[in-house]
């Protein structure tokens, strides 16, 4: 079992535990496999997976059936951790590598996760259902702002939050997709801010607001993104 001292300021309980334990030890052992993370050694899993994804719910509340994207999950980090910890919301992982998907089915499987759904798409081509559907997304470790924002803000509801896991250049992100953000009718909240465990390393949450639809053009193609700034 891990140790889960390192996470006690999530108050988790003895059945969140044994979920994150298992889901632990099935990175562990599907990780050569698909090639899911370079992070094995468990203290550092802890912080830098777990306590990483579940840091965002120190500063926002998630409702009962709210629907949520966890955009770019890749083995599950933030969203299936997130899932565990919010039983009653509805959880939408999308993840580009088939290989991901199929590991995540099977960590769905075996936490018995009924609030999570999978999308094995890429973000642009979402299906046009999921346009203004979901009330939050997350991303964590997928692209920088001025990208991100573009390929998840569309699939948000008119008062929907966007929040974005960063790193040190965080301000940078944020000046480079001041544009981006004012044509798709959103603007910056809130900055969170959190240290990591152990490691002193601080790491940031950026909490977008869409206020007004955009433009259903939105996203453009994912190379169009690349090459011109809106």
């Amino acid at each position: 079992m891990l140790n889960f001292e390192l996470l006690s300021e999530f108050n988790l309980t003895e059945k969140q535990k044994s979920k994150l334990n298992t889901f632990y030890e099935l990175v562990i052992n599907y990780n050569k496999l698909f090639n899911l993370t370079a992070i094995v050694e468990e203290e550092d899993f802890l912080i830098k997976h777990f306590y990483d994804s579940l840091s965002i719910t120190k500063f926002i509340k998630v409702d009962n059936d709210e629907n949520v994207m966890d955009l770019g999950t890749g083995a599950g980090f933030p969203g299936i951790c997130l899932a565990i910890f919010y039983p009653n919301t509805n959880f939408y992982l999308v993840e580009t590598t088939k290989k991901k998907i199929k590991f995540l089915e099977v960590v769905i499987d075996e936490l018995s996760l009924n609030n999570v759904t999978l999308l094995n798409y890429r973000a642009e081509l979402l299906p046009t259902k999921y346009k203004e559907f979901f009330d939050k997304v997350l991303s964590r470790a997928v692209s920088e702002l001025r990208i991100l924002s573009e390929l998840s803000i569309p699939y948000l509801k008119v008062d929907g939050k966007l929040y974005s896991y960063k790193g040190i250049k965080y301000l940078e992100e944020i000046k480079n997709s001041e544009s981006t953000l004012k044509v798709l009718n959103s603007e910056i909240k809130n900055i969170f801010s959190y240290k990591l465990p152990l490691l002193n390393i601080m790491h940031y949450i950026i909490e977008i607001n869409k206020y007004k639809n955009c433009d259903i053009k939105y996203p453009r193609s994912y190379a169009k993104i690349l090459k011109e700034t809106i």
